[in-house]
């Protein structure tokens, strides 16, 4: 086995987070300039035509983005207890510094890994499961208040639907169970973790860690939707709560069951707004507006300060 000094280790190191940071603000920048369903300059007079107002209420926003992730680090602190106690300010560290890492890849499935790099190798299957349940946590809020949106969606407002094609996503659901079963003893997930052991992981972590990250993911979903609500009008829509909450329910549940490369995930999310908000009489502008800025406040703000944490990453070794 070939041998790498540890001066040769640091360069490699260096050059990695240079890399990652490079990819990074790059797809940031294509996003905006050539990405985004609305020009930068459209988006920035739009702000403008709002000059009197938009200083106090895009520091709200802010804050509420804020809020967003520190819901999201105590979700991530208080699951990783499982396996090592950490403080806040270190969930912190690997929670911006995974979302950096994992913004210019596929449904940022970049952040499994970065996270799991923060532990010593003997702890990164766990830690990838603990991750997995994260975002399964957040999913299973945006499922159960998304479906209820798309409900009440459908049966108040004009949307073609086919029962042929419901049929069909519940067969594909069922199969998709049926696979799972199949498979529960095999080591589909990790080398070593088939996903009965997965299950008897999951059911080793005490009741009040599952129920607090629960709790932590309700509490975000209803940060981000409002904040999503609150965008809206702020860019000029003029829609009913009861209306708009449950739109954004259903809109946040698409764009989370839809699979997206990274470099049309705006576009699919701004395309499933426009679509869903058409029904309300809501403006193309302000919708695709609205979605630009809540990626730019929930995403871009958070992976630039996550860039300093990534710049500093020492590899753990015990």
């Amino acid at each position: 086995m070939i041998s790498i000094s540890h001066k040769t280790k640091q360069y490699l190191l260096v050059s990695a987070k240079v890399s990652v940071l490079a990819v990074t603000f790059g797809y940031i920048f294509y996003k905006i300039t050539f990405g985004a369903s609305v020009s930068l300059g459209d988006f920035i007079t739009v702000l403008s035509a709002k000059a009197t107002i938009s200083g106090y209420l895009l520091l709200l926003f802010t804050i509420l983005a804020a809020g967003n992730w520190f819901f999201e680090i105590l979700k991530w602190q208080n699951l990783v207890s499982v396996v090592h106690k950490i403080t806040f300010a270190t969930a912190m560290k690997q929670c911006l510094a995974s979302l950096t890492v994992s913004l210019a890849t596929p449904n940022r499935i970049g952040e499994y890994g970065a996270k799991a790099i923060y532990f010593a190798p003997a702890k990164r299957r766990k830690i990838l499961l603990l991750n997995l349940i994260s975002s399964s946590s957040q999913m299973l809020i945006t499922s159960v208040f998304g479906l209820g949106g798309l409900l009440y969606f459908m049966r108040n407002f004009s949307v073609d639907y086919s029962v042929k094609t419901i049929c069909y996503l519940g067969i594909g659901v069922i199969l998709l169970f049926a696979v799972g079963y199949y498979f529960k003893e095999k080591e589909l997930l990790l080398k070593g973790f088939s996903i009965s052991k997965a299950v008897e992981f999951f059911r080793e972590i005490p009741f009040q860690i599952k129920l607090r990250a629960l709790v932590f993911s309700a509490i975000r979903y209803f940060i981000f939707s409002g904040m999503f609500y609150g965008l809206l009008v702020f860019f000029g829509a003029d829609i009913k709560f009861s209306e708009g909450i449950v739109t954004i329910f259903a809109m946040y549940f698409f764009v989370s069951v839809i699979p997206t490369f990274f470099i049309f995930d705006v576009v699919i999310r701004g395309g499933v707004a426009v679509w869903l908000f058409s029904f309300l009489g809501v403006p193309e502008l302000t919708i695709v507006s609205t979605v630009l800025a809540t990626w730019l406040l929930n995403f871009v703000l958070p992976a630039i300060f996550g860039s300093i944490y990534v710049l500093t990453y020492q590899p753990a070794t015990k």
